[in-house]
């Protein structure tokens, strides 16, 4: 396992093109799940770990990993597997997402698939783990589940979504009067958590899972406007999502000339590996790592006062 994320760092090149690698790994079942590269620090075979009083149940304790105290989260018990038990055995996948590295307990880590954005689907409706998914995909005839690590990290630790008053602008619902904020994220605890934030600015708000609902979306709302900017003020979209990711989608909008003058932030978990040649090229206007609702709410008044 030692050199299977050597090269990460020349595979950028499939930021843009709508594809991604996947890291498979399995939890306490033969079920293979996902998660992208790009997120991914380091995989080691789990070390020693120290109990510490009040850590969240989920939490099996902390790992000291080159100079940095990480928090080691069981991930299979986090979505209603049994707890991992010869933690010996198992593996640490090193992760960075919304700004802090956590460390996730698998069973198993098996290898690097690359695959397209448009094989990855939306999850099927129902209880139990697949409230925890925001993606599936089949690989060699075999179901790949993509978990929604936003919700377990917000259920261990939930985040902020107060905007500061000193923030608060009363003036910007009044300067997109009837027009809409569209919110673009997979995952349904970002779209509430942009959705509170963006309500303490008193704007509407229309939220879509992926980037593919989000342009069917707006190339419906064209008719009888000849700029879409007559119908929503900016689009705010996560990068990671099924069937079209963000990078895609603000392609697109810029490829279409009734399109290309929305105003497009673009909200993502991949702080730490995010490439600004990337979001140069596919034309975004912006991008802020999730999830600060203060550096949200600043960023989208600069964007209202920009395109009015």
């Amino acid at each position: 396992m030692a050199g299977i994320l050597d090269t990460v760092n020349q595979r950028t090149q499939l930021v843009g093109q709508n594809r991604l690698e996947l890291l498979l790994f399995k939890l306490n079942s033969r079920q293979r799940f996902g998660i992208n590269v790009f997120k991914v620090k380091e995989v080691l075979q789990c070390p020693p770990l120290t109990s510490m009083p009040k850590l969240h149940p989920y939490v099996r304790g902390v790992a000291h990993i080159r100079g940095q105290t990480i928090s080691v989260i069981d991930l299979g018990q986090a979505i209603g597997f049994r707890p991992v038990e010869d933690l010996s055995k198992s593996f640490i996948i090193i992760a960075e997402y919304n700004r802090s590295i956590q460390g996730f307990l698998v069973e198993s880590v098996e290898r690097i698939v690359n695959i397209n954005w448009e094989a990855i689907l939306p999850p099927p409706k129902g209880a139990g783990r697949f409230s925890y998914l925001t993606a599936v995909t089949e690989i060699e005839n075999e179901l790949v589940e993509i978990l929604d690590v936003e919700k377990i990290l917000d259920e261990i630790a939930p985040t902020d979504t107060e905007v500061s008053g000193d923030l608060i602008d009363r003036t910007l619902a009044e300067t997109i009067a009837g027009r809409k904020v569209l919110i673009a994220d997979d995952s349904s605890v970002a779209r509430n958590q942009i959705n509170r934030a963006l309500s303490a600015l008193n704007l509407d708000t229309e939220l879509v899972k992926d980037g593919k609902e989000a342009l069917d979306l707006l190339k419906d709302e064209l008719e009888g406007v000849d700029d879409i900017r007559q119908k929503y003020a900016l689009l705010i979209s996560d990068v990671e999502m099924p069937e079209m990711d963000g990078y895609t989608l603000t392609a697109e909008i810029r490829n279409d000339p009734k399109l290309a003058g929305l105003y497009v932030i673009l909200h993502t978990s991949l702080s730490g590996v995010f490439n600004e040649a990337m979001v140069k090229k596919v034309g975004a206007d912006d991008f802020i790592p999730k999830f600060n609702p203060d550096e949200l709410a600043a960023a989208v008044t600069k964007a209202i006062e920009k395109s009015n």
